[in-house]
């Protein structure tokens, strides 16, 4: 697919370490609203400081956050991470760590800020954006 646009929509440095592998247009059936979910699954390529010969990549673990709204509809960005396997010790699995979730809330870290942003507590944005 495509991402030359889409990352304009994504939050920032999210496709350094993943690949988009859809986007679609769904609806609630209870609400009748429609909202945005874009797919995305994490590269191939462990980030720790480990020996990469000694582990291999076995299966996904998926989560759902909540992004910026996009043309006034909600957005969801339901990425696929990796769990990569010690191929001599089952029980060592690792996983890429990324701060992209907000502590404590299925928001990405820029929607949460911009939300608190709206009560007045001085945030990130404040000198991004005046």
């Amino acid at each position: 697919m495509d991402t030359k646009i889409i990352h304009y929509f994504l939050p920032e440095g999210l496709l350094d370490y993943f690949i988009v592998l859809d986007v679609f247009l769904l609806c609630d059936i209870k609400s009748k609203k429609e909202y945005y979910e874009i797919v995305l699954e994490e590269n191939n390529s462990i980030l720790a400081d480990v020996d990469v010969s000694k582990f291999e990549s076995k299966g996904f673990t998926e989560i759902t956050l909540q992004d910026f709204p996009l043309r006034g509809k909600p957005t969801y960005l339901r990425i696929r991470r990796r769990r990569w396997r010690h191929k001599e010790d089952p029980k060592n699995i690792i996983r890429n760590d990324f701060s992209f979730v907000a502590e404590g809330s299925g928001f990405t870290k820029e929607l949460s800020d911009f939300l608190k942003d709206t009560s007045g507590y001085e945030r990130r944005y404040h000198s991004q954006h005046k």
